[in-house]
């Protein structure tokens, strides 16, 4: 293994996901493992604007590998998309000798990743968190898996209150542009119908599987709809329209929000962000750079950050066609 890196940087960056402080403790210890300096980058790409580095070691990161959210926190930084914001952040990568870099995050802390790597020839390795599972050249991306239970835990309590009520719920989940988290609970919940991006069901259709629902003796109803489904413009428009066309359901919506990103991560996302982070670091070790960790049939593989970044994470067909024959 190459020795010729003296000194790695880390940081997190974009929405925070549960398994980024454990991704993070495996960066920092595989460096001292290996006898090289870490230094975390505190608030992502800002931090690096700012001149906000410390050093880390081995003990630095004791007892966070169960915590949710990123000790060295997050922010969205506008300024480090100009040349300008990035040349200062460059000087602070050259006031500190920082060699090489870990990014932890999505799609677009990835983009900034290869930006700067192509101006200033710094190597960096990308490490995939984000609860949306939506990252190209990965099956699972950090915090996804916590976030599924953590809806499946919301959406059972849910049930409990619509069964009570005879009561039709529409359920937000997080998913802008994808729909992993929605077809995967819905299915692991029991939900009635499930309103994914990629699958426009349209609103005649909802009425029908609703009332089907209805005449075969169902009661209540949970529906898990994706916060980027196109079936309405949101998701108290499709409410509406469903109690308006079926004025005898009694109609709710509860919206997730942002306590889908929290909580302590699942032992799945610390063993994964664990294996991401002794990799990401051991690849920068072997002179690899431009390239993002993945995960394919539980084996820890290499995408280029270009193509984690282009490339489009699809929807699992299979599991489309298990929820339409599970919602008779």
């Amino acid at each position: 293994m190459s020795t010729s890196i003296k000194k790695i940087g880390v940081l997190t960056s974009g929405g925070d996901a549960p398994g980024m402080n454990a991704a993070l403790r495996a960066v920092v210890r595989t460096a001292a493992y290996h006898k090289v300096e870490c230094v975390g980058i505190q608030q992502g790409y800002q931090g690096l604007i700012d001149n906000k580095v410390k050093v880390m070691n081995a003990r630095s990161v004791n007892n966070i590998i169960n915590k949710g959210g990123t000790v060295l926190k997050s922010a969205r930084c506008l300024e480090f998309r100009t040349k300008e914001g990035r040349q200062t952040a460059f000087k602070t990568v050259q006031k500190h000798g920082i060699e090489a870099l870990v990014i932890i995050g999505g799609d677009g802390s990835f983009t900034g990743a290869m930006i700067f790597q192509s101006e200033f020839n710094i190597p960096v390795i990308g490490i995939p968190g984000t609860i949306d599972n939506d990252i190209f050249g990965t099956s699972h991306t950090i915090g996804y898996d916590t976030a599924l239970n953590t809806v499946i835990e919301a959406i059972d309590k849910i049930r409990d209150t619509a069964i009570s009520h005879n009561r039709l719920f529409f359920v937000e989940v997080m998913g802008r542009d994808a729909g992993h988290i929605a077809l995967n609970t819905g299915i692991g919940a029991g939900a009635e119908e499930v309103l994914i991006p990629e699958e426009d069901m349209g609103l005649d259709r909802l009425l029908d599987s609703l009332k089907r629902s209805e005449k075969s003796g169902k009661s209540s109803s949970i529906v898990v709809v994706a916060e980027g489904d196109k079936t309405g413009k949101n998701v108290f428009e499709i409410a509406e329209y469903v109690e308006k066309n079926m004025p005898y359901y009694d109609v709710r919506v509860s919206v997730l929000g942002h306590m889908q990103r929290g909580g302590s991560p699942s032992c799945f996302d610390r063993v994964l962000a664990s294996r991401m982070g002794v990799s990401a670091v051991e690849a920068l070790l072997q002179g690899k750079s431009n390239m993002m960790v993945g995960m394919k049939s539980e084996e820890i593989i290499f995408s280029p950050l270009e193509k984690a970044i282009k490339g489009k994470s699809e929807i699992n067909k299979d599991l489309i066609r298990v929820s339409d024959i599970l919602t008779i």
